[in-house]
C-alpha cells in the first residue's frame, strides 16, 4: 500500500461544504467527531495516510449518499447507528468489507452480508431519577412503559436517530403489531426532548422519572462535572429484552471511492486494536467491539448486558419512521 506523503493537520478535519484535500481520504462522518479526530489522527500518524472529516448526522449522510450515488465524494461513511448504514447498503453502494477486517469483530456487531463492519457500540438503559425510584419501582421491560401506570413519568427523543434505532430494534424482535401498540402507549405516556442529553437533564431536574436513552451520555456527564447526572442512575433491562438493545455503529467503504485499498486499511485498523484502544482509553464511553477488546473500565461489560440478538443488515428506518408518525410521535 502506498504512504500519501501529506500529513494530517487542522485544516484537513474539514466540515461539510469544505473542499476535499487531493490525494487523501475522504471520510462522512456521523459519530462524535472528537472520537472521529482521535481516530483520524492516530491513523494519520501510524500510515501517513491523511484524512479529510466532513462532519453531519447519520440519516443525513445516508441519504445524501444516496443522492450522490457513483458521484459521491465520500470514500467511507462511518455512523453512530446502524439502520443509515442498512439505507445506503440497499441501494448498492457498499464496496464489501476486507475478510481480514470482518474477522476482527465478532457476529452481532457486524450486518451478515459484510457489506460494513461494526466499529463500536452503545447499550440502551433507562436513566431514572433515584431520588425518586428504587431498584424495586423500576419497569422490568421496556414494554411496560407503553402501559398506563407510566403516563407522564418518562422521557425519550424520538427524533434523533439514536431512539429511531432502538424503535427499529423492537420492530425487528417484536414485530410491526406490536410495534405499532407500543408506540400507541408511548404517546400517551411520555414527554419529548430534543436530545438525549436534555432527556437526561430533565430527569436529573425532577421533571421526569426516567428517560430511555444510550449509556454513554451518563458516563460522559459524570466524567466531567456530573451536574447533569447527580440525581441520575442507570437500569439496564437485560433478559434479551428490546430494552437492552445493543446498537452498533458502522464504518463503511463506498463503492465509488477512488482510495480503496486505503479505505480497507483504516477500517482494517479502526477495528483493531489501535482503534478500538482509543475507545478504551478516551472520553466517548462507547463500548469496544473487536475480538477481545477491552472497553472503557466504567462501563458495565458487554457480556453482562445480556442483549436481545438483532442483526444490524434487518434494522429498517423507513419503516420504523413510517410508524412512529402514524402514531403521532414524529
Amino acid at each position: 500500500m502506498s504512504r500519501i506523503a501529506l500529513a494530517l493537520s487542522l485544516s484537513s478535519i474539514a466540515t461539510v461544504g469544505h473542499a476535499q484535500v487531493a490525494d487523501s481520504l475522504t471520510i462522512y462522518n456521523a459519530q462524535h467527531e472528537g472520537l472521529t479526530q482521535a481516530w483520524v489522527k492516530a491513523f494519520t500518524e501510524e500510515t501517513g495516510i491523511a484524512v479529510t472529516v466532513r462532519n453531519g448526522s447519520d440519516m443525513e449522510f445516508a441519504n445524501q449518499i444516496v443522492q450522490e450515488g457513483a458521484n459521491s465524494p465520500a470514500d467511507l461513511f462511518l455512523t453512530e447507528n446502524s439502520p443509515a448504514m442498512t439505507l445506503v447498503d440497499g441501494a448498492g453502494l457498499f464496496e464489501p468489507v476486507d475478510a481480514a477486517t470482518l474477522a476482527q469483530v465478532p457476529d452481532g456487531f457486524k450486518p451478515s452480508n459484510g457489506h460494513w463492519v461494526g466499529i463500536a457500540a452503545r447499550s440502551t438503559v433507562f436513566a431514572y431519577d433515584k431520588t425518586k425510584l428504587s431498584e424495586d419501582k423500576l419497569p422490568k421491560t421496556m414494554a411496560e412503559l407503553a402501559e398506563p401506570a407510566w403516563k407522564g413519568r418518562w422521557a425519550a427523543s424520538p427524533s434523533g436517530a439514536d431512539f429511531q434505532a432502538i424503535v427499529g430494534a423492537f420492530l425487528e424482535l417484536k414485530g410491526e403489531a406490536a410495534t405499532a401498540a407500543w408506540l400507541k402507549g408511548m404517546k400517551e405516556n411520555f414527554a419529548p426532548y430534543r436530545g438525549n442529553s436534555t432527556a437526561m437533564k430533565a430527569v436529573n431536574a425532577g421533571q421526569v422519572e426516567g428517560a430511555l436513552i444510550y449509556h454513554y451520555y451518563y458516563f460522559g456527564d459524570q466524567a466531567r462535572t456530573g451536574e447533569n447526572s447527580k440525581n441520575v442512575a442507570l437500569h439496564y433491562f437485560r433478559n434479551q429484552d428490546p430494552g437492552a438493545f445493543v446498537s452498533v455503529s458502522g464504518g463503511g467503504i463506498l463503492a465509488s471511492s477512488k482510495h480503496k485499498q486505503q479505505a480497507q486499511a483504516f477500517l482494517k485498523w479502526l477495528t483493531a486494536k489501535g482503534g478500538q484502544d482509543i475507545l478504551r482509553t478516551g472520553t466517548s464511553f462507547e463500548y469496544a467491539v473487536g475480538r477481545d477488546a477491552a472497553s472503557n473500565k466504567a462501563l458495565v461489560p458487554l457480556a453482562d448486558l445480556n442483549a436481545p440478538k438483532v442483526d444490524p443488515a434487518h434494522l429498517n428506518n423507513a419503516k420504523v419512521t413510517d410508524l412512529m408518525t402514524a402514531a403521532g410521535i414524529l
